[in-house]
């Protein structure tokens, strides 16, 4: 029996990288998954990677799957994304935050109009499918949302800065602001629910994740970076998160590794949390 066997589950970005590799694996653990993206076919984006190809894998290896084309940063996308899960399977049991957005530009440079999106992508965006998935995990008393954030969230601390052209100040402040509020939003939607028997929480990856898009940015080598986590480090944690009961992981701002060595589903892990610092709400 899997840990998801009878549940449905709602992934953003599913199209590649992370969303895909916790979509696939959700599916392997019995879910019925909802794959949310803007990519729908192979070759509507820059980077390799589709929804098609997503729900493919899925069907492929016996699980069950539909893919819905929706940006995030829109509200009526957010609700039409959770009428057609509910439509198809019924009502969302784990929502799992996860579509990001960056265009690395440093501040001076920022474009408001992509500022503005980039934010809405981040954080507005798992406001309103948090809000949408909402009323009925209340009316069940049970439910989970698993919010994915950054190791830019953890910001440089104040001057001097000897590193001043490092990657954080190469564009990562508009990134790092919004995953910084995620994990305040993840907190105080955490405190709100609770009574109501609603996991919230958050985490990130404790060494980083090749994917696509860290490739394509020159963050990861390749996709298979040594120098990078295995995607399993991603998924089995937003496993954990989204099953573990309520007082054990709600409210959480944790980091891959770090929340699953706690729970003794590996050993030996390094990274966020562990071998190094985290955010501050990381440590609340």
């Amino acid at each position: 029996m899997g840990k998801l066997d009878g549940k449905v589950a709602l992934v953003t970005g599913a199209s590649r990288g992370i969303g895909q590799g916790i979509a696939e694996f959700f599916a392997q653990e019995g879910a019925k998954v909802v794959c949310a993206a803007r990519t729908l076919h192979e070759g509507d984006h820059m980077l390799d990677g589709s929804l098609d190809r997503t729900v493919s894998r899925i069907k492929e290896a016996g699980g069950e799957a539909i893919a819905v084309t929706a940006d995030v940063s829109s509200e009526d996308d957010c609700n039409r994304i959770v009428e057609e899960a509910k439509a198809a399977y019924g009502s969302v049991d784990v929502l799992v935050n996860n579509a990001a957005l960056n265009y690395y530009i440093p501040i001076v440079d920022y474009p408001a109009s992509r500022w503005m999106r980039a934010f809405a992508v981040n954080l507005h965006g798992p406001f309103m499918l948090s809000k949408a998935v909402l009323p009925d995990m209340i009316a069940k008393r049970s439910g989970a949302i698993v919010n994915i954030s950054s190791v830019g969230a953890i910001g440089p601390g104040r001057g001097p800065y000897p590193d001043a052209g490092g990657r954080g100040a190469r564009g990562g402040t508009m990134y790092g602001a919004s995953k910084a509020a995620l994990e305040r939003f993840t907190q105080g939607l955490a405190q709100e629910v609770y009574e109501h028997g609603v996991t919230v929480a958050c985490y990130s990856p404790g060494v980083g994740v090749a994917t696509e898009g860290t490739v394509h940015f020159g963050l990861s080598k390749s996709l298979d970076d040594p120098d990078r986590e295995p995607m399993s480090m991603m998924t089995r944690a937003a496993l954990l998160l989204a099953t573990e009961p309520l007082d054990r992981v709600t409210g959480r701002v944790t980091y891959s590794q770090e929340i699953l060595q706690e729970f003794g589903w590996i050993t030996n892990g390094v990274g966020l949390g562990i071998t190094l610092p985290g955010s501050g709400f990381s440590r609340m």
